[in-house]
């Protein structure tokens, strides 16, 4: 049975810290690269709202939020979390993440989900590690697939929108049998890049 503890995780130039009230400032930061509270289908919070959407993360009882931070610079570039975590059948859900825009389509991503996906697969044992995104945030959608997760289904008026809307979740996986190519797939783009 996992057990889901409080770390720090580095890999690639990114640092991924448990999140506290003392990333509020570059939080808000980030989120304003690019105005991504504007975007209808993410979690971004507005930037007089960061303090509650890290209290409202740190108070989950089923989440381990992370900053995001850039190692060399020790900016705070976005957010990502181990969430839905179920260590009776040893579970957890990679979500709630997010980056500046200047950091989207970059390293980042790839180099976050690889440092979450080993610590989850290669040091807790998971047996599976969910994703899941808003069925009309298409650049969530790739970007988990280009991680090689499989596309599980749609759950339908699944949770509220900030706007008020309804929205469908697509559900994504990755097994722990096929973590070692997906693992091995994910080092070779990164070499690449």
């Amino acid at each position: 049975m996992i057990q889901v503890d409080p770390l720090t995780l580095q890999f690639n130039g990114v640092l991924l810290e448990p999140l506290a009230l003392s990333h509020a400032d570059g939080l808000r930061a980030a989120a304003s690269d690019g105005e991504l509270w504007n975007i209808r289908v993410t979690s971004v919070p507005e930037p007089h709202q960061v303090e509650n959407y890290i209290r409202t993360a740190l108070d989950m009882r089923n989440r381990l939020a992370f900053a995001v931070i850039d190692a060399a610079s020790g900016a705070v570039i976005g957010t990502s979390s181990y969430h839905d975590i179920v260590p009776e059948i040893d579970r957890v859900e990679i979500g709630w993440t997010w980056y500046a825009k200047s950091r989207q389509r970059s390293h980042v991503n790839t180099s976050c989900k690889l440092a979450l996906l080993s610590h989850a697969f290669d040091t807790l044992g998971c047996a599976v590690v969910g994703l899941r995104t808003d069925n009309f945030n298409h650049a969530s959608q790739a970007a988990i697939e280009r991680l090689g997760a499989k596309k599980d289904g749609v759950m339908r008026h699944s949770s509220p929108r900030r706007d008020g809307t309804v929205r469908d979740t697509v559900l994504y996986s990755i097994l722990r049998g096929e973590w070692p190519e997906i693992k091995a797939q994910l080092h070779y783009r990164l070499q690449r890049s």
